[in-house]
């Protein structure tokens, strides 16, 4: 192992002993230190960080300049024991990307999203997707967080879900609105009569029986959207499923229309 890879290590452990994942940080970290490493180089410098950072050819400027301060912030913590690294300066491939505008639910808008999904194919797909958006829109909980619910995190008695390890590896305890318990209740029932037995102890299931994946609830979203009838408010104004937290509120009409089927 090469002195940068086990001062990578060193690096990753120390953050993440703070609270961060850095899943995306660690694995470019990686890949640069591999290409110093096949470069032959024992220290950072801005010229390899830089090169490493745009590639390949014609890269998106944006992903290039988060490349780069993925690098800067490794050189950093180098720096601190290494007086031969450069540490990129911040005007160096500057992020020229703006975040994108909150695209704020109505209430309409939410009640249209979940009747989309009862037009989804499958019905375990229906009941999952539509419950999911009144959940969120109702609680502000991420998308990631109501996928990594477990049966045992969803205490409906108390009316209460337990979110783990969630952002900085911090957990709560969220409380929930009598129209949602009802609401999750509903879907649980419906949930173990399609899928009396299911693959995984998740609370949400796929249309196959397994926990939803992100990036297949994100798809689905899409098509509700169009689905819906809802259009961008502007360029970075477009309807995204981490807006339903933005937009959040305890709203029991949504949650009761969410334990309708047609």
């Amino acid at each position: 192992m090469s002195a940068l890879a086990s001062a990578l290590e060193d690096y990753l452990a120390l953050r993440r002993s703070l609270g961060f994942k850095l899943d995306r940080a660690g694995r470019l970290l990686a890949q640069f230190v591999a290409y110093c490493d096949a470069a032959g180089a024992e220290a950072v410098s801005t010229e390899l960080a830089v090169a490493w950072a745009t590639l390949p050819g014609g890269t998106d400027p944006a992903w290039a300049a988060q490349r780069l301060t993925v690098v800067r912030g490794f050189a950093k913590y180098l720096a601190l024991v290494d007086e031969r690294t450069e540490i990129p300066p911040v005007e160096m491939l500057p992020d020229r990307s703006h975040r994108a505008t909150p695209y704020l639910y109505s209430e309409h808008e939410v009640l249209g999203l979940m009747a989309a999904a009862r037009k989804l194919p499958a019905a375990m797909r229906q009941e999952t997707t539509a419950t999911m958006v009144g959940l969120l829109y109702a609680t502000g909980m991420r998308v990631g967080e109501a996928l990594r619910l477990d049966r045992g995190d969803v205490d409906l008695d108390d009316g209460l879900l337990v979110v783990r390890d969630s952002k900085f590896g911090k957990s709560r305890e969220v409380p929930l609105h009598k129209s949602a318990v009802k609401a999750l209740r509903s879907y649980a029932e419906r949930r173990d009569e399609l899928c009396p037995q299911a693959s995984t102890d998740a609370f949400f299931l796929s249309a196959t029986g397994t926990r939803v994946l992100y990036c297949n609830f994100h798809l689905a979203f899409l098509s509700l959207v169009r689905e819906a009838g809802l259009r961008p408010r502007s360029p970075k104004c477009r309807p995204r499923p981490h807006d339903l937290r933005h937009s959040y509120r305890c709203v029991p009409v949504c949650m009761r229309a969410s334990t309708h089927r047609s």
